[in-house]
């Protein structure tokens, strides 16, 4: 019986040996991305550390890290103590200049007020007119019933001549702004012209204006109106007297500052 030959098997084994480095360089490639990521909110302590580590690891060669550091500027920076009296003086001259200003403007205001209170009364017109010296500036009130007739926005033609020697009162050198406001009573308006109140209250401020500004010396620039109607009064509308001090033209003459 004839002998089976036996049959050598020569198994073949793939050189693998490439692995090696190439898992060595994913790992170091992954260290450095993990080492950037946590570098990209720089300390510059962990910085310094982390970039000598990694120059120990690579003796021979320029370190992954090897770089001159970053310096970051200050977000804010501190004065120092010796700038800080200075500026806190500089502030305290500007708020002391601020108030000689204002000091000064409201003596100027103060000697128009007087101006205007000896026009009144060297004309006993203490009933038509007042004055009053307000945080907003000089604020001169006319009372409605000495230049206009009930439900009228027209100046009454006797009493355009006060108006005009109001303007010349106006007059100021240096010129300030004015403002020209109307206000009414309560009771509402009963004829075809106007709509209400509050519309009355505007034409009279602008009829009126348009009587100062016929004074030349006078700059229209300066001049604004408004109208209120019934909504700002200074007395109760329930007496004849209050609706008659509601029913008013006022003059506001602003400082300059």
């Amino acid at each position: 019986m004839a002998r089976k030959k036996k049959h050598k098997h020569h198994e073949e084994h793939v050189d693998e040996s490439w692995l090696i480095p190439y898992a060595d360089l994913l790992t170091l490639l992954l260290a450095l991305f993990i080492v950037l990521f946590a570098a990209s909110t720089v300390d510059l302590q962990k910085f310094q550390a982390i970039a000598n580590s990694f120059n120990n690891a690579f003796i021979g060669g320029t370190g992954v890290l090897d770089y001159e550091r970053p310096v970051p500027e200050p977000v804010n920076p501190q004065p120092s103590p010796s700038d800080i009296p200075e500026k806190e003086e500089e502030k305290e001259e500007e708020r002391n200049d601020e108030e000689k200003r204002k000091e000064a403007e409201r003596e100027e205001l103060k000697n128009l007020q007087d101006k205007i209170n000896g026009y009144i009364s060297r004309n006993n017109l203490e009933l038509e007119l007042q004055t009053k010296l307000i945080d907003d500036g000089l604020l001169v009130t006319l009372h409605n019933d000495t230049f206009f007739d009930s439900g009228s926005a027209q100046v009454r033609g006797d009493d355009a001549k006060l108006a005009k020697e109001i303007s010349q009162l106006l007059v100021m050198n240096p010129p300030r702004n004015i403002v020209v406001s109307g206000h009414t009573d309560n009771v509402p308006i009963r004829n075809s012209q106007y709509d209400n109140n509050w519309h009355l209250s505007v034409m009279r401020s602008v009829n009126f204006m348009k009587i100062l500004l016929e004074n030349t010396k006078l700059n229209a620039q300066n001049f604004s109106a408004k109208g209120f109607g019934e909504f700002k009064p200074v007395s109760s509308n329930d007496t004849s007297d209050g609706r008659r001090k509601n029913r008013r033209v006022e003059i506001l003459i602003l400082p300059n500052n």
